[in-house]
């Protein structure tokens, strides 16, 4: 799958976690979906969304007979360091012109991030499906991957005192 075509489909999958709960009010979907506008609800629904996707190119994948560990190992890290791609970029705009002063400016800015940070997740999975990569860095990516989920799942029902986890003023 291209990178491009994955890039726009994870933008498809944050998409539906972002409205998924307001919409369904389902319960079972709070530690996936957004449940509110905060920076961490945001960062959430990056990881799933981009594991999501990964799992819709798995089939593709596998039909090329490669590797399966060439195939996890480099998506978790990739799951990983998308959320934290969105929050570097997104910054960028506030960091240099200051609040949006138009709401479908912020939209287009939270679609270009959001599609841009698909592609960087591709990229970097790309990279790493060429390396050998070492035990304890499939170990360190591993750990990571479930630290996010715990996290996600966890912060979603017991927010912790951090500003970075309250709703945005």
């Amino acid at each position: 799958m291209s990178i491009i075509l994955k890039a726009f489909i994870y933008l498809i999958f944050f998409s539906l976690l972002h409205f998924g709960y307001d919409l369904t009010h389902l319960s079972f979907l709070k530690p996936f979906c957004g449940i509110d506008e905060s920076i961490f609800q945001h960062l959430k629904m990056a990881f799933w969304a981009y594991l999501l996707t990964s799992l819709v190119e798995y089939p593709v994948y596998k039909r090329q007979n490669k590797k399966y560990e060439s195939f996890w190992i480099p998506r978790f890290f990739s799951a990983t360091m998308v959320p934290w791609t969105i929050f570097l970029v997104w910054y960028l705009a506030p960091a240099t012109g200051g609040k949006f002063r138009l709401a479908y400016m912020e939209l287009i800015w939270a679609l270009v991030v959001s599609y841009f940070s698909g592609l960087a997740g591709g990229l970097i999975e790309r990279t790493l499906e060429e390396q050998r990569l070492a035990f304890c860095f499939k170990a360190m990516v591993i750990f990571l991957a479930v630290d996010s989920a715990f996290l996600y799942i966890a912060f979603t029902y017991q927010l912790p005192w951090v500003d970075m986890f309250r709703l945005p003023e």
